[in-house]
This record gives structure tokens, sequence and C-alpha cells, in this order.
């Protein structure tokens, strides 16, 4: 299973609930600042209609844009990686 992506930016408060969310559940994943790396800019663009939206997740094959605590524990549940 590949681990969980974030894409999000350090500032942005809703990529840090999710971190935060993601650390509680003791759900590894990796994180990309998008303000550090183009290619992961045009990415989250590309999931989300052109718009920069933070943070964008990759939960196995489902892309999440700025999930709500049950969207995200939704799609974690659906992939197994929690309960």
């Amino acid at each position: 299973m590949e681990r969980v992506k974030v894409y999000g930016a350090d500032w942005c408060e809703d990529t840090q609930r999710t971190r935060r969310q993601l650390d509680e559940w003791g759900v590894a994943y990796d994180y990309v600042d998008i303000e550090d790396d183009e290619q992961a800019t045009r990415w989250v663009k590309e999931q989300n209609d052109g718009k920069e939206r933070k943070p964008t997740l990759k939960v196995g094959e489902q892309v999440l844009s700025v999930p709500n605590e049950e969207e995200l524990k939704g799609a974690l549940r659906r992939n197994g990686l929690i309960n």
C-alpha cells in the first residue's frame, strides 16, 4: 500500500489540521510543501480545476481536496489505513 500523500503549505491552517488528524490517528504519510515544489503545485492544480486547494491528499487512488474529518476518515477506512 502506498503511503498517504499530503500536498499543502506550512502556513495553511487546513493543512496543519489535516496533518494533526493523521498524526493523532497514527497514519503514516508523506508531506509535500507545494510552496517549494513546482511539480507538486501543478499536480494539485490539475486535481482541482486549476485551483491551488490546500491540502490536497492522495489516499490510494482517491484524491481529496480540503477534506473534513469525516471525508478523511472514510477514505482512510476504504483503504484499510484505520478501523
